[in-house]
C-alpha cells in the first residue's frame, strides 16, 4: 500500500501556490505509506530555472559550491549548485543531457534521482511530513507536481527505492501496486543495455516507458504498450514537462480518484488528498476505468 498524489496546474494565477497544494496533498497520504516519500516539481524557479538544464542528485558528501566548481569544470561551463536537504541540485544553462555526463563523470556513484529542463526530483527516507518541510516544499512554485508515499514491498528503504523514478529527461513515474513480472523485463531490458540504479519493480516500470518515449511513441501508446506487457496490479501516474497521464491495471484493484476543473487536474490514491484543492467542490471527479489511458497535455 502506497500513495500518490499529482496536481497539474491549468491557471498560471495557481502556480505560486503548487508547493503548498501539493504537500497538503502528499502528507495527507503519509499513512499509506511512512517509510520513505519524493516529488517532482516541474517549473520552480529557485530550483530549477528556465532555460536551464537542472540535475538533482543523492550520495553526493561534497559541499555544494565545491559540487559546482568540480562539475564546471567537467562541463565547461558555468553551473549553480544547491542543497535541498539531502540532494544536490545542479543547474546551468546548457541542455540537460550534457550537465548529467559532467556530473556523472565528476561523481560517479551518485544516484541521479531526476534529469531536464523545468524538473527537481526529491527524495529521501522518513515520513512524507518530516521529509516536505525539509525541502520547504510549501514555499515552492510551478506548473506540475508528483509525490509519492512509500510502503515498501519490493526491496529496501533506501532513496534509491523511493518514487519518483525520473529515469528519462523531464520524465517521471509513480507507482502504487506491484509487478508480478518484473525480474523477466529487468532481465530484457539489461540484455539491451538499460542500467539500473535499484531492485525495484517500479524502476522496471520507469525504464520501460523511457525507453518506449525515447523511440518516439507518445505517453498513451507507451502506457498501452506497458498495460500489455506487464503483470500485477498498479496505479501508475507518469508525467513530463508537458503531460500528465494516469493508467490503472485489468483489475484496477489499486485506489485512484481523478478531479477536474477549469484551473487544473489532479490524481490521489485517496479523494481526502484532494479535499482541499481550490474549487473542488465544483470538479468534475471520477473513478479511472481499467486499462483506460487518461492523459492532459500543458
Amino acid at each position: 500500500m502506497c500513495g500518490i498524489v499529482g496536481l497539474h496546474l491549468r491557471n498560471p494565477d495557481l502556480y505560486p501556490q503548487l508547493g503548498a497544494l501539493l504537500s497538503g496533498m502528499l502528507c495527507e497520504m503519509q499513512d499509506r505509506g511512512a517509510d520513505s516519500a519524493g516529488i517532482a516539481v516541474y517549473g520552480n524557479p529557485q530550483w530549477s530555472p528556465a532555460g536551464h538544464g537542472c540535475i538533482s542528485l543523492l550520495g553526493v558528501d561534497t559541499d555544494h559550491t565545491a559540487a559546482a566548481t568540480e562539475v564546471a569544470a567537467a562541463l565547461g561551463a558555468a553551473v549553480a549548485a544547491q542543497r535541498v536537504d539531502d540532494t544536490l541540485v545542479l543547474s546551468a544553462a546548457v541542455p540537460s543531457e550534457e550537465l548529467l555526463v559532467a556530473a556523472r563523470a565528476t561523481f560517479p556513484t551518485a544516484l541521479v534521482a531526476g534529469f531536464g529542463s523545468d524538473l527537481t526530483v526529491l527524495k529521501g527516507v522518513g515520513t512524507p511530513t518530516s521529509l516536505s518541510q525539509s525541502w520547504g516544499l510549501a514555499s515552492a512554485s510551478g506548473w506540475q507536481g508528483v509525490g509519492h508515499t512509500r510502503m515498501a514491498t519490493e526491496s529496501a528503504v533506501t532513496p534509491s527505492g523511493a518514487h519518483p523514478y525520473a529515469v528519462g529527461p523531464e520524465q517521471c513515474l509513480v507507482h502504487n501496486g506491484s509487478f508480478a513480472n518484473h525480474a523477466t523485463i529487468r532481465r530484457e531490458l539489461r540484455s539491451q543495455g538499460v542500467v539500473f540504479d535499484s531492485e525495484n519493480d517500479t524502476e522496471v516500470g520507469a525504464r520501460f516507458v523511457a525507453q518506449q518515449l525515447a523511440a518516439g511513441r507518445d505517453v498513451e501508446t507507451a502506457l498501452k504498450e506497458l498495460c500489455a506487457t506487464f503483470d500485477g496490479f498498479y496505479t501508475l501516474l507518469v508525467s513530463n514537462r508537458d503531460s500528465f497521464a494516469v493508467v490503472r491495471d485489468a483489475i484496477a484493484c489499486k485506489p485512484a480518484v481523478i478531479a477536474e476543473t477549469d484551473d487544473w487536474v489532479a490524481m490521489a490514491s485517496e479523494y481526502r488528498a484532494l479535499a482541499h484543492l481550490p474549487g473542488v467542490e465544483n470538479a468534475r471527479i471520477w473513478e479511472p476505468e481499467p486499462e483506460v489511458v487518461y492523459a492532459w497535455t500543458r
